[in-house]
C-alpha cells in the first residue's frame, strides 16, 4: 500500500474512548442519486460496512428513504448520522435547489430515534475524507520541492461547484464549507463577453457554477456550437440522443477526433484554472490545492498538466505566491461519504 499523504486534520474525538468501537449511519446525498451506508469506528479508524443507492425524488422526506435503508438493512444499534449535503448547512438545517426536500438535524433525529444526527457540507465533508488518504489516490499536477504548511483549498465540478477550505491552525487543517460556486463570472476579453452574454439570456445572473458544473460543460459547448458556428458532427449528435452529456464528452475527448469536443475542453480548463487561481488567492491556500468531484473524476486524464498550471499561475502581482502551491488531483467517489463518517466519528470528544 502506498504511503499516506499528510493532511494533519482537526479531529478530537479520534483518541477518545467512548468513541472507539461504534458505528454509524452516513449519507451522501446528491440530485439524482443519494448513497445510504454504515461504518464501524474502531482506534481511530473507521471500516465502510455496507451501502446502497436510493433514487432520490422517489422519496417524500428524507427521513422516509432512511427509515427505508434502516429497515432493509436490518440495523438495530445505530445511534449516530452523519449526512453530507449539497448546499449550506445553517443551524442544522439546510435548504437546497438541489435536493426535492429541505432538511433538519433535530426533526430527523427525533423521526428516527437517534443519538445524535450531523448536517455538513459535501465539499466539508470530502475536506474530512483527506483524514486517512493514500498517495495513490492522488494526481500531482504540480508539486513543490519547499512545501510549505498552510490553508488548503478544494474545488470540486459536478452537478453544482463545490469550494471548500481547510485553515490551517499551526498544528491541524480544520475544512469549512463557502458557496464560492455562486460568485458571478467575469470575462477577460471580447470574446469571453460574449459567452457571457450567451449565459445571461438563459440565466440573468451568471455565476462560475454556470461554467464550471456539468451544466457549465455544457453551456460552454452549446455557445461554441451556435454562437462560435462549429460543427456539431453528426455521430456526436446520435450518440447524444440516448448517452449523458458527460461521458459522451469525455469519451469523444478522448478520441480526438471532433474539434468542438477539443475547443470546449480547451476552453473549460482554462476557466477552471482561472477559478482555481481565485479560490486559492482568496483562502492564501500555501498548503496546496485539490481539485476532486464528478468532473475531474471523469476528466482527469485530459487535463495537460503544464498547461493547466500556465494557466493556473497567472496573476497580476502573486505569480511568485502562485507558482509554488502544490496542485493534486483527488479520485475517490467515496470521499462524501467516507469525509461525512470521520466527521461523525470523530469531531466530537462524547
Amino acid at each position: 500500500m502506498s504511503p499516506k499523504t499528510k493532511f494533519p486534520l482537526y479531529t478530537p474525538g479520534s483518541e477518545c474512548e467512548v468513541n472507539k468501537n461504534k458505528n454509524l449511519l452516513v449519507a451522501d446525498l446528491r440530485k439524482e442519486q443519494s448513497v445510504l451506508g454504515v461504518y464501524d469506528c474502531e482506534n481511530g479508524e473507521i471500516t465502510h460496512r455496507l451501502e446502497k443507492s436510493y433514487a432520490t425524488s422517489e422519496y417524500s422526506s428524507f427521513s422516509q428513504m432512511a427509515k427505508s435503508f434502516i429497515a432493509e438493512m436490518n440495523l438495530e444499534t445505530i445511534q449516530k448520522f452523519s449526512i453530507g449535503v449539497p448546499g449550506p448547512v445553517i443551524a442544522g438545517k439546510c435548504e437546497t435547489t438541489n435536493l426535492p426536500w429541505s432538511l433538519d438535524a433535530e426533526t430527523i433525529k427525533t423521526e428516527l430515534n437517534l443519538e445524535k444526527v450531523y448536517l455538513i457540507n459535501d465539499l466539508e465533508a470530502t475536506a474530512y475524507s483527506l483524514y486517512d488518504v493514500y498517495d495513490s489516490k492522488f494526481d500531482i499536477i504540480h508539486s513543490s520541492k519547499d512545501r510549505r504548511r498552510g490553508n488548503v483549498a478544494i474545488l470540486a465540478p459536478g452537478n453544482g461547484l463545490g469550494e471548500a477550505g481547510l485553515f490551517y491552525d499551526g498544528t491541524f487543517l480544520r475544512p469549512f464549507a463557502t458557496e464560492g460556486g455562486h460568485t458571478e463570472f467575469s470575462p477577460r476579453n471580447d470574446f469571453e463577453v460574449q459567452f457571457y452574454q450567451f449565459l445571461t439570456k438563459i440565466y440573468g445572473i451568471v455565476t462560475w457554477e454556470t461554467v464550471l458544473s456539468k451544466e457549465g460543460l455544457y453551456n460552454i459547448y452549446r455557445f461554441l456550437r451556435d454562437v462560435g458556428r462549429h460543427e456539431e458532427e453528426p455521430w456526436l449528435t446520435e450518440r447524444l440522443k440516448s448517452e449523458t452529456f458527460l461521458s459522451v464528452f469525455a469519451s469523444e475527448a478522448r478520441e480526438k477526433r471532433s474539434r468542438l469536443v477539443k475547443l470546449t475542453l480547451n476552453m473549460y480548463l482554462e476557466f477552471l484554472a482561472r477559478e482555481a487561481n481565485s479560490l486559492v488567492l482568496k483562502l492564501k491556500a500555501t498548503g496546496g490545492l485539490i481539485m476532486t468531484g464528478e468532473i475531474t473524476d471523469e476528466m482527469h486524464d485530459l487535463i495537460d498538466h503544464a498547461k493547466f498550471y500556465k494557466n493556473f499561475k497567472i496573476s497580476d502581482r502573486m505569480e511568485h505566491l502562485l507558482k509554488d502551491i502544490p496542485i493534486y488531483i483527488l479520485r475517490n467517489s467515496k470521499g462524501i461519504l467516507e469525509g461525512a463518517a470521520y466527521y461523525g466519528a470523530f469531531i466530537e470528544k462524547d
